[in-house]
């Protein structure tokens, strides 16, 4: 049975409207990330935070950010997130330990391991106890640094902070947020080689291009206080690697060649770890038969014959495993060294050694390589090599007896089952994932129902067909108990002007479902503008032609242009420097664009035309004629609908492929966008009814609507993506005083669309709009729009600066 926030109504009345509204807008992300009971310590904690009385602001950035840390590092992060701002709240303010809220994801996301993100709250209990005025701007940079740092480094780098500015408020100020010299000396001072988080992408793609399947990989939570990281290991099928790697040196004198640059190293480190798990067995006696010394000789021979089988399928990973195998041939009567000889020696058949143990070792392992696939061997070696260990005068230390390469794993996955979870361990997000199974009607029909099951259900049966039941009431099962899916909400960041620094993921954006209006609201505008959609069409296909261009007078044509050619021999004859252009180039020329017309829905678009437009306008409300003459004046989103007809009708007739989509905003944690017709939809009834349909309501928070809008072109492969703003005023939005704020923000956003090859333009209903639009878009990206007649004249210009 699916968790349903109607069971919650007190709750929901005891946080109050707006933090209700934001917990209704993240609720379906909510159910899906926690189990019952994390589900209602989210809740509690949400109410216990309210108890608090420091604003409402405070407890929509936990409802909002909470669901977001759970799906990134598990939910058992959030108790851990809650109680720190408990802790907290004596000591700073209630819009700081928000802003610690809406920083967490980027601590998940970044940290990516719940041991590394408690150890990152912990750093901030310290440092709001020590520094409470550093806090803010720490928090302010706080993507910045853990771009470059792993948590070792920034608790180095905030601890020297604390102790250089200690009584020095304001150069406290400037270096937490990174504004002095000095802050970003001791940043670069703490930089390890290459970070974990930056390459991980990279490398589940580097082993599934060797392996051909899929690996999961996490880093480990170390360097605390050291810059040494925890070694690499195999558990519950999950790869850990140290959350950064330095560039490796064999010794303190190296040269520059005998150097592996870290990513090289988390290469070695992945395939070495991927190897284990594709080709070593799981012993599930050695714990008890074997001593440490065994486990350690047999992991040895182990990790030689799993790189031996790799190097087999993949001969270019040899040189790079044999340049991370240190060799110390100093005289020494300890055994890490033997063991970093030996292990030298198992994989590269150059290296010369002359130690007993290290030839007997390369012996044994030479002998049984036609027996090189069995695991066995591993065993019958390590054996027969730890007891002349033990026979020989080496000097034993258990705590120390290892080898001391970096990229090697600590073998526990040979020794410890992959599907043993120790009692009170937390499974990690990921490793259950939900099975959608699509089944026959006689399969649905059979099968028992679970009532104990939610929507976080390992298993979740599909019907292709409405299922209807016994009594025949011409209602499905779907229409009676079914649900509407909610899209998960998307999280964008904001540009903050003043302190010249990006808010991430400040802002929530949530996709509905376009409400339907009368199709024949759309046709009667088709109707009466007909003459201008067929001009319309006929301007914008003269722009530019498609099929095959010929061009004459070129050097390197396709083919030879006869009468050129005679004119140049010609010339030749008289004397004259002949025209080398005798070519004729022949090209396909098509369009290849993506549009989107983005309309803004805010409330203020339901205000009626000027007397001069709405004469210009005609009534499209055919059913309210009972109303009064007052209603049935135009408003200007009935000019928004007919130019958004107008320019759909011409855009399908050509054939461009193109989405019509619309926003409203209430406040930044409520950003509403709907999709009118979308670019795989056909341009049919069901369009023409969500554009019937579209209402005016609530603000204009455009960056958001427009980043959204950005990210669904750039799944298109089109060349040329163009995103078209219809907006009747500037930016604005109910939680926002200051009106440079989000004109600034949206003027970020069309830059960072046009840095990915979108180009933005605004059609804006605002006669006043000379005075901000250009400074958004630019001073020729902007048309404004205050006459509907005016579209057929000014649309093909546009078209043809886009276009050419």
């Amino acid at each position: 049975m699916s968790v349903q926030l109607s069971d919650y109504e007190d709750l929901l009345e005891e946080l109050g409207d707006q933090s209700g509204e934001v917990l209704e807008a993240n609720w379906h992300e909510a159910t899906r990330v926690f189990s019952p009971r994390g589900l209602q310590s989210y809740l509690e904690a949400a109410l216990g935070l309210k108890s608090i009385g420091r604003g409402v602001e405070l407890v929509i950035s936990f409802i909002e950010s909470a669901p977001i840390v759970a799906k990134e590092i598990g939910e058992q992060a959030v108790p851990d997130l809650h109680s720190i701002a408990i802790k907290m709240y004596s000591r700073t303010s209630s819009e700081v330990i928000a802003l610690v809220f809406s920083t967490a994801p980027i601590a998940a996301n970044r940290l990516g391991e719940i041991d590394l993100f408690k150890a990152y709250l912990s750093l901030l209990n310290n440092l709001v106890a020590k520094a409470p005025r550093a806090i803010r701007p720490f928090l302010e940079s706080l993507d910045v640094l853990l771009g470059q740092l792993t948590l070792g480094g920034l608790r180095r780098w905030t601890a020297w902070g604390i102790s250089a500015y200690r009584d020095d408020f304001e150069a406290q100020a400037e270096y937490f947020s990174l504004k002095s010299e000095q802050a970003k000396a001791i940043l670069k001072q703490e930089q390890r080689g290459v970070l974990f988080v930056n390459i991980q992408r990279r490398l589940n793609m580097y082993l599934r291009s060797l392996w051909g399947r899929d690996f999961f990989i996490r880093p480990t939570s170390g360097d605390y206080e050291t810059r040494e990281g925890y070694r690499p290991y195999i558990e519950h099928y999950f790869i850990h690697l140290p959350d950064a790697f330095d560039d490796y040196k064999p010794s303190e004198d190296a040269d520059e060649d005998s150097i592996v640059l870290g990513m090289d190293v988390y290469r070695a480190s992945s395939a070495h770890a991927a190897a284990h798990i594709v080709f070593s067995p799981y012993d599930e006696n050695a714990l008890e038969e074997l001593s440490n010394l065994q486990r350690l000789i047999i992991g040895v021979i182990e990790d030689a014959r799993v790189e031996f089988l790799a190097v087999e399928k993949f001969p270019g990973m040899k040189q790079l495993w044999i340049n991370l195998l240190p060799v110390d041939k100093s005289p020494d009567n300890t055994l890490q060294p033997i063991l970093d000889r030996m292990a030298r020696a198992l994989i590269d058949e150059e290296y010369q050694d002359d130690h007993p143990l290290v030839v007997d070792a390369r012996q044994q392992f030479t002998a049984c390589k036609d027996r090189i696939s069995e695991s066995e061997i591993s065993r019958e070696i390590g054996l027969d090599i730890a007891q002349k260990i033990l026979e020989s005068d080496l000097v034993l230390n258990s705590s120390h007896d290892k080898y001391s390469n970096v990229y090697r794993d600590d073998n526990r996955c040979l020794w410890q089952s992959p599907d043993h979870v120790e009692e009170g361990h937390e499974l990690l997000p990921g490793e259950i994932q939900q099975v959608r199974k699509y089944v026959s009607l006689m399969e649905m029909i059979n099968e028992v129902e679970v009532p104990n099951a939610g929507d976080d259900a390992q298993e979740i049966w599909v019907l292709g067909t409405e299922l209807f039941p016994y009594e025949d009431e011409g209602v499905s099962w779907n229409e009676m108990e079914g649900k509407e899916p909610i899209s998960s909400p998307v999280h964008y960041h904001e540009w903050d002007y003043q302190t010249q620094l990006e808010r991430p993921s400040w802002v929530t954006l949530l996709e509905k479902r376009p409400k339907s209006g009368d199709t024949d609201i759309i046709e009667d505008i088709l109707e009466r503008h007909k003459p201008l959609v067929r001009r319309l069409k006929h301007l914008i296909e003269a722009v530019q032609p498609q099929g095959l261009i010929r061009q004459r007078k070129v050097e390197d044509g396709d083919e030879i242009d006869l009468n050129e050619a005679i004119n140049a021999m010609i010339d030749i004859r008289r004397g004259v420097q002949p025209d080398p252009r005798i070519g004729i180039r022949t090209t396909l020329q098509i369009r290849d664009l993506s549009v989107i017309l983005l309309v803004d829905l805010s409330e203020s678009t339901n205000d009626p035309l000027p007397s001069s437009k709405s004469d210009l306008v005609a009534n499209a409300n055919k059913n309210n004629d009972d109303e009064s003459e007052e209603n049935n004046q135009p408003t200007i989103l009935d000019l928004s609908r007919e130019a958004a007809a107008l320019m759909a009708d011409a855009m399908d007739k050509i054939g461009d492929p193109f989405a019509i989509h619309g926003f409203d905003s209430n406040g930044r944690h409520d950003v509403e966008y709907y999709r009118f017709k979308d670019f795989d939809e056909e341009y049919g009834d069901e369009a023409k009814a969500h554009l019937a349909g579209m209402t005016g309501q609530l603000s204009t928070r455009m960056g958001a609507a427009v980043r959204h809008a950005g990210s669904l072109l750039n799944e298109r492969g089109s060349s040329k993506k163009i995103l078209f703003l219809l907006t009747d005023g500037e930016p604005a939005d109910n939680d926002e005083n200051d009106p440079q704020y989000l004109r600034f923000d949206t003027k970020r956003a069309v830059e960072e669309l046009a840095r990915e090859g979108i180009n933005t333009f605004c059609l804006t209903l605002d006669p006043h709009a000379d005075e901000y639009v250009s400074r958004i878009f630019g001073a020729q990206n902007f048309l404004v729009l205050d006459n509907v007649e005016r579209l057929p004249e000014k649309l093909p210009e546009l078209y043809l600066s886009l276009t050419k």
